[in-house]
């Protein structure tokens, strides 16, 4: 996989579905998300293709605990020693203490159930039954919550954005005038939209006008999806015309 840049500071390592972004801080590097199960090896070829050192890796924050997102923090974390860090409410679901929710596709449009059941059909799960990948377990150093404050980035502020998972988090950087969404928002061709396949997809819309309106006050230019292309400017702009869609 070839890893794109998006800043100097920041790269998308992408998989065939989703991605994880790399933030480096001089010689320090923190990924936000670790990709699927099994992506170890090639998070670390990526990180080397961007000229920098796997052992490197300060921190990995993961953004909820779908497999597509925390798949590979666990080999990641114990090769490098890296710190993990999730929010507290999807914290036990990552360590393997807790089972992994489904997402809830009865409010969910037509074309996203048929989507979800695409998706799942070689498992044999429907929406009713969904039979779901779960990432390895894996160790949390730090449990964060609306308002906690990362060390990266010139202090990336931590957002509680439940609906997608309970314990979905999204971060800001101001220094950088930069956003995380996690799977709250996607990008669909050119334009923002609610993430799919969620626990409670009116929460999930709920946060994504949250991030857009925040996007538009904060002045963010670079947003980062959890799937889809980032935004490397005027991401504010386009965050607060996609939100009038969903209000």
């Amino acid at each position: 996989m070839e890893p794109q840049t998006v800043r100097p500071f920041l790269h998308v390592i992408p998989f065939p579905v989703g991605q994880a972004y790399l933030w480096r801080d001089g010689d320090a590097l923190t990924l936000v998300d670790s990709g699927p199960p099994g992506s170890a090896d090639a998070v670390e070829d990526a990180i080397r293709r961007c000229g920098a050192d796997p052992a490197a890796l300060r921190r990995i924050v993961l953004t909820h605990f779908h497999p597509d997102h925390a798949g590979s923090a666990a080999e990641l974390a114990d090769r490098h020693g890296a710190e993990v860090v999730a929010h507290r409410a999807d914290a036990p679901i990552v360590r393997g203490e807790a089972p992994s929710p489904p997402p809830d596709m009865a409010d969910a449009p037509e074309w996203e159930r048929a989507l979800f059941d695409q998706v799942h059909a070689p498992s044999g799960s429907t929406a009713d039954a969904p039979v779901l990948e779960v990432a390895p377990p894996c160790r949390v150093d730090r449990e964060v919550d609306e308002g906690d404050v990362l060390e990266f980035g010139g202090g990336a502020t931590v957002l509680s954005v439940p609906g997608h998972t309970e314990g979905s988090l999204a971060l800001l950087l101001p220094e950088h005038r930069s956003l995380f969404t996690g799977d709250t928002a996607a990008r669909v061709g050119d334009d923002p939209a609610p993430g799919v396949f969620n626990l409670d997809r009116a929460r999930t819309v709920a946060a994504f006008q949250r991030l857009c309106a925040l996007g538009e006050r904060e002045g963010v230019q670079i947003v980062c999806f959890g799937h889809g292309a980032p935004l490397a400017t005027g991401g504010g702009e386009t965050l607060a015309r996609a939100a009038a869609t969903y209000s």
